[in-house]
């Protein structure tokens, strides 16, 4: 479930936005990528094998850093980056059926999104069992579907790389990149939160990760040569938002380019649902942890359901009013500064009760800074629009939280 989560995102998304900023580098991008989300992943797997639950980073945080506006703040860094996940996930969705219909419309791509968004909040209504076994069955479809598209366009392309033609895009532009292709990755967090469900989680939780993650970057190094092999930078990013349908036309034409669009509705309607799953049950957690505010605003039910609609509000309002490459950056910016939180937790605050080695979290918090700065650096010269957003949103966060937390506590 945890690669299924990660394929949509990786594959369908974020071709285009990486190749935009990686030039002809962008396949070594997803493979740098694939080396900071290891050494992420370490922190994930030490913590999941001391203290498995299904409270996931929530938890890890809060053993961390206690009750306070750092974890509740964190927390929801974590949230957002998921709940910007689903947004880039549903336009992603609606630029691949566009294709069908020979538009790319702006206003149609997001009331696509907006409909995904609205199919999965009543999916999600209708039981959690339901949602588990669609997630699972898809996963192997989605793992399946790619292999053979990517195996097949390396097949047919003669095993080629026209976009090694290309200028590289500079050192700041492949760091930039690199940030982005870390949300190809981060769907292996979700698996941090089954500690209350699998067999043996101090051992298979790590195990599921480490698993998940090497599948994930398999899969996409065939994938990105195989659209390297088909289409050049230029039209790479000029088809960024559907960028691997678009490969699929010259390879395998016009039906290929069908069975491509019809693999990314399956990516993206299972990777949705199963997200908006996971993120509204993350925030009903922090509820009952008491590390966030909760109102009913009138509306019946339990705790979950109505995180699932705050979830998915946010979502269309996302979806509504940004672009893929803004929801990307945002959501690699706010991701990896939690990120970072966890490996400084880790290292400062539990290095007694957790055994872990001191280099690699350095090394983990040093590439995230590395990449994180140099995704700002790119965005301040490109778009200073998604920086500012960022700081508001981070601004608002923690003043939200430090007052929350600090009203609780005085009463």
């Amino acid at each position: 479930m945890g690669t299924g989560v990660m394929i949509g995102a990786g594959i369908f998304a974020l071709t285009g936005q990486i190749a935009d900023l990686a030039g002809s580098l962008f396949p070594l991008a997803f493979a740098a990528a694939f080396v900071v989300a290891g050494f992420s992943a370490y922190s994930y797997v030490m913590m999941s094998s001391q203290y498995p639950s299904a409270g996931g980073i929530a938890m890890f945080l809060k053993k961390a850093y206690g009750e306070t506006y750092i974890t509740g703040g964190h927390a929801l860094l974590m949230y957002f980056s998921m709940v910007i996940n689903e947004s880039l996930v549903a336009r992603t969705f609606g630029s691949y059926v566009g294709q069908l219909f020979n538009t790319q419309s702006s206003m149609v791509i997001s009331l696509l999104g907006v409909g995904l968004l609205i199919f999965a909040f009543i999916i999600n209504v209708s039981g959690n069992e339901k949602i588990q076994k669609v997630a699972l069955f898809t996963a192997f479809i989605k793992i399946g579907s790619v292999a053979l598209l990517g195996v097949g366009g390396l097949w047919a392309s003669g095993f080629s790389f026209s976009a090694s033609k290309a200028p590289d895009a500079g050192f700041a532009g492949f760091l930039g990149a690199t940030a982005l292709g870390v949300l190809a990755y981060k769907g292996f967090t979700t698996i941090t939160n089954s500690g209350s469900e699998i067999k043996e989680p101090k051992k298979n939780i790590g195990r599921a990760i480490i698993i998940s993650l090497s599948i994930c970057f398999v899969l996409y190094m065939f994938v990105y040569f195989a659209v390297g092999g088909s289409l050049s930078i230029q039209e790479i990013v000029i088809a960024k938002d559907y960028a691997l349908a678009e490969a699929a036309r010259p390879v395998f034409g016009v039906y290929g380019m069908r069975i491509t669009v019809l693999f990314a509705v399956i990516a993206t309607v299972s990777g949705v649902i199963a997200s908006a799953f996971a993120v509204s049950r993350m925030l009903a957690m922090l509820t009952e942890m008491e590390l966030v505010p909760h109102s009913h605003f009138g509306m019946p039910g339990s705790i979950q359901k109505h995180t699932l609609v705050y979830t998915i509000v946010f979502a269309i309002v996302l979806t509504l009013v940004f672009d893929l490459s803004r929801i990307a950056a945002i959501g690699a910016i706010l991701y990896i500064l939690m990120d970072m939180a966890v490996h400084w937790g880790l290292l400062t605050h539990l290095k007694n009760e957790v055994k872990t080695r001191a280099w690699v979290l350095i090394t983990a918090l040093l590439l995230d800074a590395v990449v994180l700065g140099a995704l700002v650096y790119v965005k301040i010269q490109s778009d200073i629009t998604i920086i500012y957003t960022a700081v508001i949103f981070l601004i608002f966060i923690f003043a939200g939280e430090k007052m929350y937390i600090r009203k609780k506590k005085g009463s």
